[in-house]
């Protein structure tokens, strides 16, 4: 005969720690793992990330771009300067005077592209280390509590 949980039992389910301090952690080593392959093309991995939303979106408003990456527009005018002074991004005159539009160059092409085969060797390297399941269950239970925690919002793929 089973008998029923007791309070001490459910206590030994539920979390222990601060959730956000271990994605944080997470986030950090991912991070390190990432910018140590970046490294070699001169870019960081948040860099990178934002030259291929560049060029995926086209010409943008900052707005849009934010909002695509989730991030704040303070945050993405401090990471757009150093790609504008590279020359890697432009901004110009959008659709209304009070508009501008931001939009990848020639030259921030050819770095994303040098630095999308470090991306790969990343990538890569994190599933052989993690393994393939794991890489895959990862993504799944990200997707997912991007969901739930902003529910009506269609969360991003990949960089």
């Amino acid at each position: 005969m089973k008998r029923a949980p007791s309070a001490t039992d459910a206590s030994a389910t539920l979390p222990h720690g601060c959730t956000n301090l271990r994605l944080r952690q997470l986030t950090r080593r991912v991070t390190q793992h990432y910018d140590a392959q970046m490294a070699a093309a001169g870019l960081k991995t948040t860099q990178y990330s934002l030259l291929t939303a560049v060029l995926g979106m086209g010409p943008a408003r900052p707005a849009d771009l934010a909002a695509a990456l989730k991030m704040d527009p303070s945050t993405l005018t401090r990471n757009l300067k150093p790609l504008i002074a590279a020359g890697w991004v432009e901004t110009s005159s959008g659709s209304d005077a009070r508009s501008r539009a931001v939009s990848i160059t020639d030259a921030g092409r050819a770095k994303r592209s040098e630095a999308q085969r470090h991306w790969k060797a990343a990538q890569q390297s994190l599933n052989q280390t993690l393994g393939v399941p794991r890489v895959l269950a990862l993504h799944a239970l990200i997707q997912d509590s991007l969901a739930l925690l902003a529910p009506g919002e269609a969360a991003e793929s990949d960089a």
